[in-house]
C-alpha cells in the first residue's frame, strides 16, 4: 500500500475512534492527533512476528467453524465472498484480515452494558429501538462528562492502542480507578464474569423481562396476552420500549407461535380426501406433543419466577435458570418440526394421495438434515394409515374402496373412449387403471404393477368367473395388517398373495372355462388346421356354394356341417367345442355367390373372450376367408385336373396338333397352378400357423404365467400369423417412392391371382366343353360315313369349321390367362425377395425352387411432371435432328 494511503487511513481511523473534545481548542486536538497517528505508525511499522501462523485457510476455517455454530446462513455468505477476496491481487497479508476479523468478533465493549444484537430493519419497531439507543447513548455520555476526571489525554490514548481496548466508561469508585500502577504502566483490564458485567451495566426495561415470561407460554399457544398481543391472524406486536437485542431474541420466539396458529388453523379446516384428513389428524397429534412441550415449559417459568429475587439486578432473573435465551433454545427443534408441518400444509393443497406420500416422503429420503429425515419418518408412520387400508382391500378383497379416488388403482370412467385396437367392453382391460401420477414414492413401479394384477384378478375371479366364495376365504386367511416401515415384509405378502392369485386364476381359465380348448379348437376349425373336417365340408358344400349368395339357407348350411362334423374326426372333440361352431354368411353383396359369404364361426363368451376379444375374432375371420378362398381354388382346380386327366384317355383325344398342344400348355399351366396354391397353403398352415403355436404354447405353459402373460402371448400369436401369413404387411416395391400409390398389401395381390385361376379353371371348362362337343360331332359324322358310303374317313366339313369358330378364342384367353398368372407370380416373387422376414423369403424361394420363373422388379411410377419433361425433351430432340 502507498504510504499516502497508510497515512489518510490512518487519519480516518483516529477521526472515526477518538471523540472530539467541543471544550478543547484546535492546537490540543491537533497535538492529540498526531500523537495518536505517530502510535498507531509506529505500530503498522513495526515487524513483530504474529503469535499466529500466518495461513490463510486456517483463519478462514475458524471464522467458518464460528459462524455454522452461530449463523448457519451466513456461512454460506462468508463462503462466497472468501473466494472472491482470494481473487484480489491487491491485499498480500489476507490471513491477517481474516485473524483480525475473527479476534473483533470475540472481544465485546467492556463499556456497554450488553452486547447489542443486530435487528432487521425490516421489523416494526426498528425505528423506535435505533432511537432509545441513541437516547440512551447520549446519556451515557452526559453522565461521563459531569463525572469525575479523567486522566491525561495521552494515557487515555494509550489506553485506546492497548490489546485489551479502551475503557469508556470510568470507574465509579477509588478502589476500581486504582488498578493502573503508580509507575504509570499499562493500566489492566478489569475482566470479571459476563455476569457481573451484564448486571453492572444493566439498564431497567419496561415491561421486565419477568412479565414477559410469564406471558410467553400464552403466546406459544397462539393466544393473546398484555406484553405480546395478536393484532391479525399471522402478526403478533412487540412492546415498542424493548432495546433491540431483546426484540431480536422476541422475533425468534414469536416464529413458533405464528406457525402453531398457522397449523391450528389448518387442523380445523374441511378436507376432501381420507388421506388429507389423515394428514390433519398426524399434524394435530405433533401439535399436541408441541403442546405438551410448552406445558412442561410453563411449569419450568412458574416455579423460576416464583423464586426470584425482586431487589437483585434484572430482577434475579439471570439466577432463576429460565431466561428468554433458553427459552430460544429449548423450542428451536420444536420450531424446525413447525415449519416443516407448515411447508406440508402449503404444498398439501394441491396435491393429493399419492401424492401427499411423495410430498412427505421426499424430506425423509432427500433431505440431509437427519432431524426433519426422522420427523418426516415418524408423521408418515401415522399419515399413511389409509393409504394402506386402500392396498389392504384391494390385495385381499379385490374390492377397491375409493370414494376420493386417491389410491394409485381407479375405475375407468364410462365417457371414455370404448374404441380400442383390441376391441371393446373387455372387462379385464377396460374396468381398471394405473393413475401414474398417484403411486407414491414409497413403492416402485414394478410393485404397483403386481399390485394392480392382483386385485385386479381376485375381482375378475369375484364377479367374471363367479368364484366368491373362494375369494372370501382366502380373505379372511390371507388378510393382514398392512403398515409404513417394514418394506421388506411387505413385498413378501405381496409376492405371495401374487402367486396365489394368478394360480387361481390360471386354474379357473383352464380346467373351468376351458381356455386352452378353445384355442385349440380355433387352430382346427377357423385356420383349417383339421383336414379330413374341411375337405368333407367343403365337398359337401360345393353345389350350394356354386348358387347366388342369396339363395343359401341356414338350415341347409347347418346340416351340411353336421355331416362334415360326424363324417370326420372332429366327431371326438368335446360337446362343449362342437356347440360353439357354426355355419353363417357374411353381409351380402350384389354378384356374390355362396363362396363369398361363407364362413365358419366359433362363438366365444365370457370369461375367455378377455383372452379371445373382439379384435382377435376379427384376425381369426380375417386368416379363415383368406385361407377358405385358397382351399376353394385349390379344390377347384383338383377337381378340373382330375377331369381333364380323366378325358385325356377319351373324350380329349384329338387327332388334330394344334388342339393336342393346346391342352399340352393348358395341363402345364394348370399343374403351375396348383403347384402355387399347394406351396402357399404348405407355408400358411405349417410354417406360419404350426410355428407360431409352439410358440404360443411355450409361452402359456410357464410355470409363473399370469392372465396379462396370456393375452399378451396370444395377440402376438394373431400378429404373428397375420402379417406372416401375407395379410398384414405391405409388398417393398424395390426402388419405388415412399409415398407410391402402388404398395398395396399382399392380400389384395394375392387375391387377384385366385380370382385369375378360378378364371383359367372357367375357360379350361371351357374348352372341356368345346373338346367334348368336338368329340362328339366326330363320332357322329364317323357313324354317319360307315353308314353312307362304307367307311370313309376324315374330319368333316362342320368339324373344321367348328374349330375355326371357337376353338382359336378358347386357345388365345387361354393363353392371356396364362400368361398373366407367371407375369403376377414373378412380381410376387420379386416383392417376397426383399421382404424382411426370412419365413417370407422362403415361401419365394419354395415356389421357384428351379428357378423357372424370373422374379421381376416393379418399376417405380414417374410423376406427371417428370413424364411431361421427358416428352417435351424427346420432342425437342426430334426436331433437331430433323433441322
Amino acid at each position: 500500500m502507498a504510504p499516502d494511503r497508510v497515512s489518510n487511513a490512518i487519519d480516518n481511523l483516529i477521526s472515526h475512534l477518538i471523540p472530539r473534545d467541543p471544550d478543547e481548542d484546535d492546537d490540543a486536538a491537533q497535538q492529540r492527533h498526531d500523537i495518536c497517528f505517530e502510535l498507531a505508525k509506529t505500530i503498522i511499522e513495526s515487524r513483530a512476528s504474529p503469535a499466529v501462523a500466518s495461513d490463510v485457510n486456517h483463519a478462514s476455517d475458524l471464522i467458518k467453524r464460528k459462524l455454522i455454530q452461530s449463523n448457519p446462513g451466513q456461512a454460506l455468505r462468508f463462503s462466497n465472498l472468501y473466494s472472491r477476496l482470494l481473487s484480489l491481487p491487491v491485499l498480500e497479508n489476507k490471513w491477517a484480515i481474516l485473524y483480525l476479523l475473527y479476534q473483533l468478533a470475540d472481544s465485546p465493549d467492556p463499556s456497554e452494558p450488553l452486547p447489542l444484537s443486530p435487528v432487521k430493519p425490516s421489523a416494526p419497531n426498528y425505528r423506535e429501538a435505533i432511537n432509545r439507543d441513541s437516547i440512551r447513548r447520549h446519556g451515557r455520555e452526559k453522565s461521563r462528562a459531569s463525572g469525575p476526571t479523567p486522566r491525561s489525554d495521552e494515557a487515555q490514548f494509550k489506553d485506546a492502542f492497548q490489546p485489551d481496548g479502551l475503557k469508556k466508561f470510568p470507574a465509579k469508585d477509588l478502589p476500581k480507578a486504582s488498578n493502573v500502577d503508580s509507575g504509570g504502566g499499562v493500566p489492566k483490564r478489569d475482566v470479571s464474569l459476563k455476569s457481573t458485567l451484564l448486571a453492572s451495566n444493566y439498564a431497567e426495561i419496561d415491561p421486565p423481562e419477568t412479565v414477559i415470561l410469564r406471558d410467553l407460554p400464552f403466546t406459544f399457544q397462539g393466544l393473546n396476552s398484555l406484553t405480546l398481543p395478536f393484532t391479525k391472524p399471522d402478526t403478533i406486536k412487540l412492546p415498542p420500549s424493548l432495546p433491540l437485542p431483546l426484540i431480536s431474541i422476541l422475533h425468534t420466539l414469536a416464529e413458533p407461535s405464528l406457525l402453531y396458529r398457522r397449523l391450528d388453523d389448518f387442523c380445523k379446516s374441511p378436507a376432501r380426501g381420507l388421506l388429507r384428513q389423515s394428514l390433519r389428524a398426524a399434524i394435530s397429534g405433533e401439535l399436541r406433543s408441541y403442546l405438551s412441550l410448552i406445558a412442561t415449559l410453563e411449569g419450568q417459568i412458574r416455579r423460576a419466577l416464583s423464586t426470584i429475587d425482586e431487589d437483585a439486578p434484572r430482577g434475579g432473573i439471570g439466577k432463576a435458570g429460565v431466561t428468554l435465551k433458553r427459552c430460544v433454545v429449548w423450542t428451536r427443534e420444536a420450531t424446525m418440526g413447525l415449519r416443516l408441518m407448515t411447508l406440508i400444509a402449503e404444498e398439501s393443497e394441491s396435491k393429493k394421495g399419492g401424492q401427499l406420500i411423495s410430498l412427505i416422503h421426499s424430506f425423509s429420503s432427500s433431505h440431509g438434515d437427519p432431524v426433519v429425515a426422522a420427523f418426516a419418518e415418524r408423521l408418515l408412520g401415522s399419515f399413511t394409515r389409509p393409504f394402506y387400508d386402500f392396498l389392504r382391500h384391494w390385495i385381499y378383497d379385490g374390492e377397491l374402496s375409493d370414494p376420493y379416488l386417491e389410491f394409485f388403482v381407479r375405475e375407468q370412467g364410462p365417457n371414455k373412449d370404448p374404441v380400442k385396437n383390441r376391441g371393446s367392453g373387455n372387462v379385464w382391460e377396460d374396468k381398471y387403471e394405473i393413475a401414474r401420477e398417484m403411486i407414491p414414492t414409497i413403492i416402485t413401479q414394478d410393485f404397483a404393477q403386481k399390485v394392480f394384477l392382483i386385485g385386479k384378478s381376485l375381482n375378475f375371479i369375484r364377479h367374471s368367473c363367479g368364484d366368491s366364495l373362494w375369494v372370501e376365504n382366502y380373505s379372511r386367511d390371507a388378510s393382514k395388517e398392512l403398515r409404513y416401515g417394514d418394506t421388506a415384509t411387505l413385498e413378501a405378502w405381496i409376492d405371495e398373495a401374487h402367486k396365489t392369485t394368478m394360480k387361481r386364476l390360471i386354474d379357473l381359465m383352464a380346467n373351468k372355462f376351458h381356455l386352452f380348448e378353445h384355442l385349440k379348437a380355433l387352430k382346427n376349425y377357423i385356420l383349417l388346421g383339421q383336414g379330413d373336417f374341411i375337405a368333407l365340408l367343403m365337398e359337401s358344400l360345393a353345389p350350394n356354394l356354386d348358387r347366388p349368395a342369396g339363395a343359401q339357407y341356414r338350415h341347409t348350411l347347418t346340416a351340411q356341417l353336421e355331416h362334415a362334423i360326424r363324417g370326420s374326426n372332429a366327431q371326438h372333440d368335446s360337446a362343449e367345442v362342437l356347440r360353439r361352431l357354426d355355419a353363417r354368411m357374411l353381409q351380402l353383396s350384389h354378384g356374390d355367390i355362396g363362396w363369398d359369404c361363407f364362413t365358419l364361426e366359433y362363438k366365444i363368451d365370457a370369461p375367455v373372450d378377455v383372452v379371445v376379444t373382439e379384435w382377435g375374432n376379427r384376425q381369426y375371420l380375417k386368416m379363415f376367408n383368406f385361407l377358405w378362398r385358397i382351399k376353394r381354388v385349390e379344390f377347384a382346380l383338383l377337381s378340373t385336373w382330375r377331369k381333364c386327366m380323366t378325358g385325356a384317355r377319351g373324350v380329349l383325344q384329338s387327332g388334330d396338333p394344334t388342339v393336342a398342344q393346346t391342352w399340352k400348355s393348358t395341363r402345364g399351366t394348370l399343374a403351375e397352378m396348383m403347384h402355387f396354391v399347394g406351396q402357399l397353403q404348405y407355408y400358411i398352415l405349417f410354417e406360419v400357423i404350426e410355428s407360431s403355436w409352439g410358440e404360443l404354447q411355450s409361452r402359456i405353459q410357464k410355470e409363473d404365467c399370469t392372465l396379462d402373460d396370456l393375452i399378451k402371448a396370444h395377440t402376438t400369436y394373431l400378429t404373428d400369423i397375420t402379417h406372416k401369413g401375407l395379410l398384414g404387411p405391405k409388398r417393398r416395391v424395390h426402388g419405388a417412392a415412399a409415398d407410391d400409390d402402388d404398395r398395396i398389401s399382399y392380400l389384395s395381390q394375392l387375391s387377384d391371382m385366385l380370382k385369375l385361376m378360378l378364371n383359367y379353371r372357367d375357360s379350361v371348362d371351357g374348352l372341356y366343353s368345346w373338346s367334348v362337343s368336338d368329340f362328339t360331332r366326330r363320332q357322329e359324322a364317323d357313324v354317319r360315313s360307315t353308314i353312307d358310303s362304307g367307311g370313309g374317313g376324315g374330319f368333316p366339313a362342320s368339324s373344321g369349321g367348328g374349330v375355326a369358330s371357337e376353338f382359336p378364342v378358347l386357345q388365345e384367353r387361354l393363353r392371356q390367362l396364362g400368361s398373366s398368372f407367371r407375369t403376377r407370380l414373378q412380381l410376387l416373387l420379386g416383392d417376397l425377395a426383399y421382404q424382411p422376414d426370412v419365413d417370407m423369403r422362403f415361401l419365394g424361394v419354395a415356389m421357384n425352387f428351379n428357378d423357372v420363373y424370373q422374379p421381376a422388379r416393379r418399376k417405380p411410377k414417374v410423376s406427371a411432371a417428370a413424364a411431361a419433361a421427358a416428352a417435351g425433351g424427346s420432342a425437342s430432340t426430334a426436331n433437331t435432328s430433323k433441322a
